[in-house]
């Protein structure tokens, strides 16, 4: 079921390559240094295992919004939904496509049998973790990572 919000903008689960290449600006807004051939090499890989988005468009068909998404399972969780990479264009932020997009992600949680939904938001992202904590999330853990 759409809320009233939902309705003014077209939601689309997207799977194939040429459907997540063309969100590449979106993409590019949280990750700057990131260029559009080193994003299009690691999109196969990704969609290998399984990687898909969702994407909010406008009334004229541009992507406004953009989330991807995993599910997997893992000891402590169970099956789980991740979000990765939400972005939201800075026109449209504070304008409820960023809780589309978690709307949305709980309704695929739920219609997979996933018992969270789970994310990473970068430390000094304080306006996500306002959003998210909004929106129901707690921080459970540390995201911890050793480069090479």
């Amino acid at each position: 079921m759409n809320t009233n919000l939902e309705s003014a903008f077209t939601i689309k689960e997207l799977s194939t390559f040429d459907e997540m290449a063309a969100n590449f600006e979106l993409i590019r807004l949280l990750n700057p240094k990131m260029s559009r051939e080193y994003y299009e090499s690691l999109l196969p890989a990704m969609i290998g295992n399984h990687y898909k988005q969702v994407a909010v468009y406008n009334d004229q068909g541009a992507p406004v919004g953009v989330s991807g998404f995993w599910i997997n399972t893992k000891l402590y969780s169970g099956k789980y939904i991740e979000m990765d990479n939400v972005i939201v264009a800075a026109a449209f932020r504070s304008k409820g496509i960023g809780k589309i997009l978690c709307r949305w992600m709980e309704r695929k949680a739920k219609q997979e049998s996933c018992k969270c939904i789970m994310l990473d938001a970068y430390v000094s992202n304080k306006d996500a973790h306002r959003f998210y904590y909004r929106e129901g999330f707690s921080i459970i853990g540390f995201h911890i990572q050793k480069d090479l």
